[in-house]
């Protein structure tokens, strides 16, 4: 199963800044609704829970072959084939949808399974899900990750009234499948007559190469940041921007989150996913376990 794979390859793993441990929490029983208690990998705490307004952006890895018929956290065998992902804390079942903000690629995925455990990461997509954004390729992408909250409490619904979700049989893409999505990927752009209504968003280009259908939405640019921390005294902040800003620019933004103003601490922006986790890494090994990636 997949845990046990991650142990299997942790020296090489480590090598690379890859993921988990053999602490990750192990599937038990039948596939149906899980949140789980917190865990610990790497040093690292993760807290799941029911959260139906998460909405986050970082970057989006994949996983395939290695994990292929394998066990999922929630206790499902795992398909490359099908559109799924990890995900760290959300519940599994639940639904998400995911924009490549690199190409505008859109598609809804479902949460079956807990990681990715690299620093840096938001989401470990399924080849498939991968292959539709337009990102197997490449590895990685900046990406925007968001709950769909009708559809996950509908799915909470059914796995404990009636045991495992049923899922539609996947089918993997074709050779030509995969040269048009990854042409699609780069040069689709909306176009009078595929305009769609649904629940992937009024507004965004469908595209019908595929299925599930992928929407393609217009592409705004973004920039990579290390957010090392968020405080709600000013004071705190600058101490923290004061002490990072010999790695590179640091700087102290401020949002308001639910009615609270924070003021976050960020290095960047960074040219590169491969810049960003190597300025990660050094943050991290200076103490500061909580920073992470964000797309903005």
């Amino acid at each position: 199963m997949r845990w046990t794979s991650y142990a299997a390859v942790l020296g090489v793993a480590l090598a690379l800044a890859a993921c988990g441990t053999t602490e990750a929490p192990r599937p038990t029983g039948a596939p149906g609704y899980k949140v789980g208690n917190p865990y610990q990998i790497n040093g690292v705490w993760y807290y799941p829970a029911e959260d139906f307004n998460y909405d986050e952006t970082g970057i989006a890895s994949w996983y395939g072959p290695g994990f292929h018929g394998g066990t999922t956290a929630n206790g499902e065998p795992y398909d490359m084939n099908a559109e799924t992902a990890a995900h760290k804390t959300l519940p599994m079942p639940s639904l998400v949808e995911v924009t490549n903000l690199e190409n505008g690629r859109r598609i809804q995925v479902r949460i079956n399974d807990r990681g990715p455990f690299v620093p840096g990461r938001i989401i470990d997509l399924s080849r498939r899900s991968a292959q539709d954004l337009g990102m197997d390729r490449a590895g990685t992408a900046r990406v925007r990750v968001r709950i769909l909250p009708e559809q996950s409490l509908a799915m909470k619904m059914q796995a404990l009234g009636g045991g495992a979700v049923q899922v539609a049989a996947a089918t993997p893409a074709t050779p030509a499948e995969r040269t048009t999505l990854a042409s699609n990927a780069s040069t689709a752009t909306p176009g009078a007559g595929d305009v769609g209504t649904g629940a992937r968003g009024e507004g965004a280009y469908v595209d019908k190469t595929s299925a599930p259908p992928v929407t393609v939405v217009p592409v705004q640019p973004t920039a990579i940041y290390i957010q090392a921390g968020a405080f709600t005294q000013a004071r705190n902040a600058e101490k923290l921007r004061a002490e990072l800003a010999r790695f590179g620019r640091a700087q102290v933004t401020v949002a308001d989150v639910h009615g609270t103003q924070y003021y976050r601490v960020r290095l960047g922006p960074v040219g590169s996913v491969a810049e960003g986790d190597r300025l990660l890494a050094t943050v991290i090994s200076t103490g500061h376990g909580d920073a992470h990636i964000v797309v903005d």
